[in-house]
């Protein structure tokens, strides 16, 4: 059984028009990035204790913890980074949220990534340390300009920190923007640390992000991968088909359900239970 659920600030700013519309929609989980314009480190005490009473009231549940820890130049100050994680980290034990997304740290552009390579794993290394402290796992998503957004550098973050805290967010378009075929040169690679699938597709010629199934991510191969290797995990949308920019993006509630309704042709195509 895979458990759908949704970056739910797709839908709008309004926190409990995002619960409405996901309840709406069948989902039992979202995954919570922003609320009411703020981003999730950035929300105080009084407006997490209002999502909670919005989440129970539509019962929803929160699958991840959508930070965005590690989105900073990766000569950047760790500290406040280190800062946003812990807050982070206290969001999730509140929400009962069981994972936190996490990032590898942006390259200046045109440098060899490998001239950046023993700074990002320390980083990535002191993140991990964090996350053992809280119990929790952090998955690690491969974002376009980051160190780990290649499948081969995402294996050298998770194999290299060797921490059973830190573990992989899959996403199909983000490795179609950097001119990698998903299925085809990043599965076998990342399959053994895959523990979380966002979905989004995207076109190769262009980057530009399109419902499941009608680009070039080839998420119709590695959801019946998934799907003979026995996952039972979280699937979570991330449409981006209005806007799209480097801390998030917005599609509205009809994009929003167009990309579910994408997604549940493919899992019932394939014969998927899901909730």
């Amino acid at each position: 059984m895979w458990t759908l659920s949704g970056f739910a600030d797709e839908i709008d700013d309004d926190f409990e028009e995002q619960c409405r519309f996901s309840a709406a929609l069948g989902l039992t989980h979202i995954e919570f990035r922003s609320a009411w314009g703020t981003n999730v480190v950035d929300l105080d005490d009084a407006r997490i204790d209002r999502v909670r009473a919005v989440l129970a009231a539509h019962g929803l549940r929160v699958s991840s913890i959508a930070s965005p820890v590690g989105k900073i130049a990766v000569d950047a100050d760790l500290a406040p980074e280190i800062d946003r994680l812990r807050r982070a980290i206290h969001v999730a034990r509140v929400l009962g949220a069981p994972y936190i997304r996490i990032f590898s740290f942006y390259l200046p552009a045109g440098d060899d990534p490998a001239d950046h390579r023993d700074e990002v794993i320390r980083r990535m290394t002191a993140l991990a340390d964090v996350g053992a402290e809280s119990g929790l796992v952090l998955i690690h998503e491969n974002e376009k300009g980051l160190y780990g957004d290649t499948p081969a550098r995402c294996l050298d973050i998770i194999e290299s920190v060797g921490s059973t805290h830190l573990a992989v967010a899959w996403d199909s378009a983000n490795f179609v923007q950097v001119g990698v075929a998903p299925h085809d040169q990043g599965y076998e690679l990342l399959r053994p640390h895959l523990v979380y699938v966002q979905i989004k597709d995207a076109i190769a010629a262009t980057g530009r992000v399109v419902a499941a199934g009608r680009g070039d991510g080839q998420l119709r191969e590695t959801i019946h991968a998934l799907k003979e290797d026995g996952y039972e995990g979280f699937v979570s949308l991330e449409p981006h088909l209005g806007v799209a920019h480097h801390l998030g993006g917005f599609s509205g509630p009809e994009l929003f359900g167009e990309a579910h309704r994408a997604l549940v042709e493919l899992l019932r195509a394939d014969g998927i239970p899901y909730r």
